[in-house]
């Protein structure tokens, strides 16, 4: 199959890009003609630790097949980090189109037993990450009229999952932060989605085996390879999606899914106006059929992937 130059001329700078998704983001994006900033600390699924490997090794992949990479090593939790990342991409490469909001780690933990550590890394690294690396682009991408944000989100903020408050708030806000870059930059011919991804990666595969059916659906995710997710990362980032902008994609392995926005589902009027008892007499037992059950996200995409 021949392979279209769809990002000709473009430049991208691809967090976490290292391993996992973002590997595949960044050595698909080169493979349809960008130039690519590969950025990765190198640290644990933690958030510990820095190494310099991974980030080389995706440049050095995206060398050998004929494209052209340069390495960054910054954590995109520096807000002056950054702004040095994009402005790597401008002298290395002479402009910036795209930036794909793709660095993360875990640090899942019970509520009660959160630390504050575990909370600030976490929402540090992808939450005021996402904002870092978009801030930094903005003025470049309103100057030009024309840019492109991806953002990963999860399943695990969008619909939810045990001992990961810190991760759920986190992907739940790159939500927001994602519909606010498409309103506000609109005007400026910039587009903004997330991408709420499946995949086998190194943070997926820290989940605890306790039991057969927990090994049993590990093994299913391992079918959904990184590559899945990147193809609909790079067409998001192509000419042929001028008109997407604001939604919410979940990709898993072979299956594409748009995904709801906060919409109201259900509204009462009293003309009287309500009080605290008559809420609770009439209001939320009219509401009830209508409630969220405390689904996880395997409850919801509960049939196996194809």
């Amino acid at each position: 199959m021949t392979v279209s130059k769809m990002l000709r001329g473009k430049v991208a700078l691809v967090t976490g890009a290292g391993r996992g998704v973002g590997a595949e983001i960044a050595k698909m994006m080169a493979l349809r003609g960008a130039k690519v900033i590969v950025n990765d600390l190198g640290g644990t699924s933690e958030g510990e630790g820095k190494d310099q490997t991974p980030a080389l090794k995706t440049v050095r992949a995206i060398r050998d097949a004929g494209g052209e990479a340069e390495a960054n090593f910054s954590s995109v939790a520096d807000f002056d980090a950054a702004q040095d990342m994009v402005d790597q991409a401008i002298e290395s490469f002479g402009r910036i189109d795209i930036v794909i909001n793709n660095a993360g780690i875990l640090r899942d933990c019970i509520f009660h037993k959160m630390t504050q550590a575990d909370w600030d890394l976490v929402i540090d690294v992808h939450l005021k990450g996402s904002f870092n690396t978009s801030r930094a682009a903005a003025p470049y991408f309103r100057q030009q009229e024309a840019g492109v944000f991806v953002h990963m989100t999860s399943t695990s903020g969008l619909i939810g999952n045990f001992g990961q408050a810190n991760y759920m708030a986190a992907k739940l806000g790159i939500v927001g932060l994602s519909k606010s870059l498409a309103l506000d930059m609109s005007r400026f011919g910039v587009r903004s989605n997330c991408i709420s991804p499946f995949a086998w990666s190194r943070m997926i595969g820290t989940i605890p085996i306790n039991d057969g059916l927990q090994k049993k659906r590990v093994e299913k995710l391992k079918q959904m390879t990184p590559d899945k997710v990147a193809a609909v990362a790079v067409a998001l980032c192509g000419d042929g999606a001028v008109d997407v902008t604001g939604q919410i994609f979940a990709v898993r392995n072979n299956e594409i899914f748009l995904m709801g926005q906060h919409r109201p589902l259900r509204g009462l009027h009293d003309s009287m106006g309500w009080s605290p008892e008559s809420v609770i007499e009439r209001a939320f037992p009219a509401m009830m059929s209508n409630f969220y059950p405390l689904d996880r996200s395997q409850d919801i995409f509960s049939w196996d992937p194809v």
